[in-house]
């Protein structure tokens, strides 16, 4: 009975192994990607090199760290105000609850230039991954990620 359980850890463990994904999946919110819509979903992943983003199985496009120009990062804060109205209209305390919680959106900017190409976009992330993307972003292109909501545009 051992050497069967110990058989089938063998067989199991690789196929566990070479599932975990170390991408991240991010909403691609706009930019200069040829053929992507706004609101598709990528994965994002970190290379030695760089940063390659990719739809499903077919690689968009590969930025090496050096080409990195500027990584930002901003937030949307807004209040929940349909939801609030539609679950008020079944419970008035609930929806004036409701209408008290916020609700954030996380995004991360990166611009490259490689040679006379240049690019950006705008990704959203889960806010379970966003200081993740940061950080890895930070170390590939060894620049600091500058917050956009604290930036002054004239």
């Amino acid at each position: 009975m051992k050497r069967f359980f110990a058989a089938l850890l063998f067989l199991a463990l690789p196929s566990v192994l070479v599932a975990n994904d170390a991408g991240y999946k991010v909403i691609y919110d706009g930019g200069s990607l040829p053929g992507v819509k706004a609101g598709s979903e990528l994965k994002l992943y970190f290379d030695s090199g760089g940063v390659r983003f990719m739809n499903g199985k077919d690689v968009i496009t590969e930025v090496p760290g050096s080409a990195i120009t500027e990584v930002s990062y901003g937030q949307d804060v807004h209040r929940r105000i349909g939801t609030a109205i539609g679950v008020g209209l079944i419970s008035f305390g609930a929806g004036a609850f409701l209408l008290l919680s916020k609700s954030k959106k996380h995004y991360v900017g990166v611009t490259w230039a490689q040679g006379q190409q240049k690019g950006g976009l705008a990704l959203r992330c889960s806010k379970n991954d966003y200081r993740g993307i940061l950080a890895g972003l930070e170390g590939v292109s060894g620049k600091k990620a500058v917050n956009a909501d604290t930036m002054t545009v004239k």
